[in-house]
């Protein structure tokens, strides 16, 4: 057989995408690619999952480094979660900068419905932190992105890229978990008598859950307010407060000034709140948040009353921006029902006895007119006692 005969290698192809990586043929089949097909198909879903390791992993008590809220979880969970996103998707063809955005953003979510549906999540803690988890999962995804376009991926040197999770758990752990104290203002105008709101404050009943259905936090599952009443202890009055779910507290006044003014502190028990009436993460008076006073100023106005409240409370946290923003919206959220409520109880009762004022007035005009006719029919005998011997 002559030199010429002989079958020489054919060269290896190539294959140039629109973002001019050049990708050999063996680059292209990856034996490794065969493994976890789902994952590799379903680049979202592998997102999600990991977020579920991760959380399953941070289930320790509130207040230990295992918790679901430090800062290690809370920041590096959604991040990791948006960059395996993008990363098992960057392995399957260039994605646009729009996917880097979206898809780790499903993720996200997937993966908080995730931790509802098999029950190591309540429904609360889901609802509040979806949207921090959202933005940080897709930052995740752009990091990701970024880096493997300037790396020209698929190149063996993103697989380094494993220690960017790692970096960001370490400096996450290093944000300080310093209390901030927050407080909320509402007022209202009711058409009622300062007297009037101040009974209804001191003494509220039977609350309804239609009274409470514009509450934001009522429609995420945190229990609302079924009665209070201020009742005289031995040294101080105390208004216990009871809401749904079995949990209850008091509320001990320590500003009292009739028709006036009002404050108090709270007072919780050990079985103040049972295990399932809140997430363990936003219990009031735990680690991370707490309540610290409530005020009620009552100001005569125009045609009835300025209402104003003021609630404190604190909050200890390592993203206690993102908690400030919570807090104010559903605490602020639930104070002005609050105020809503006593508006429509006060006036209502106003009304009522408004209601009876006007029949009684009736009936004592009748009497008189009666009395008067009576006496103008027996005038014009001038006897005294034609008039007593005619009404025997």
């Amino acid at each position: 057989m002559s030199q010429s005969d002989q079958q020489t290698p054919e060269p290896v192809e190539t294959v140039r995408t629109k973002d001019d990586i050049v990708l050999t043929h063996a680059e292209q089949v990856r034996p490794e690619e065969k493994l976890l097909p789902m994952l590799r198909r379903y680049p979202v879903i592998a997102g999600a999952l990991t977020g579920l390791i991760v959380r399953l992993a941070f289930s320790g008590e509130a207040g230990t480094y295992w918790s679901a809220m430090t800062a290690e979880f809370i920041y590096g969970a959604p991040i990791l979660v948006g960059m395996v996103t993008v990363y098992l998707a960057e392995r399957q063809k260039r994605r646009e900068w729009g996917y880097y955005i979206v898809a780790p953003l499903l993720a996200s979510m997937l993966f908080v419905l995730g931790s509802l549906l098999i029950l190591i999540e309540g429904l609360i803690c889901a609802v509040v932190i979806v949207p921090m988890f959202a933005m940080l999962g897709a930052l995740g995804g752009i990091l990701m992105g970024i880096i493997c376009r300037l790396t020209n991926w698929p190149k063996g040197r993103v697989y380094s890229l494993a220690s960017v999770p790692i970096v960001v758990l370490a400096l996450a752990s290093l944000l300080p978990s310093t209390p901030e104290i927050g407080s909320i203002e509402r007022t209202i105008h009711v058409s009622a008598t300062p007297a009037a709101v101040w009974r209804v404050i001191n003494d509220v009943q039977a609350i309804s859950a239609d009274e409470m259905s514009a509450s934001l936090a009522s429609r995420i599952g945190v229990p609302m307010p079924l009665s209070g009443y201020t009742a005289e202890q031995e040294t101080s009055r105390v208004r216990r407060s009871s809401w749904g779910k079995q949990v209850y507290f008091d509320e001990v006044i320590t500003d009292w000034q009739p028709d006036r003014y009002l404050r108090w502190t709270y007072r919780f028990h050990a079985d103040s709140f049972p295990r399932a009436a809140l997430d363990d993460h936003v219990v009031i008076g735990w680690h991370y948040f707490d309540l610290l006073d409530t005020a009620y100023r009552l100001t005569p106005e125009a045609g009835g009353t300025r209402l104003t409240t003021r609630v404190s409370y604190r909050i200890s946290t390592q993203f206690n921006f993102y908690a400030q923003w919570a807090a104010q919206l559903l605490i602020g959220n639930l104070s002005e029902v609050g105020l809503q409520l006593y508006k429509t109880r006060s006036e209502q009762a106003s009304g009522a006895k408004e209601g009876l004022h006007e029949p009684i007035a009736q009936v004592m005009d009748c009497s008189n007119l009666i009395a008067r006719d009576c006496e103008a029919s027996f005038s014009g005998s001038g006897n005294p006692e034609a008039l007593r011997g005619s009404s025997r």
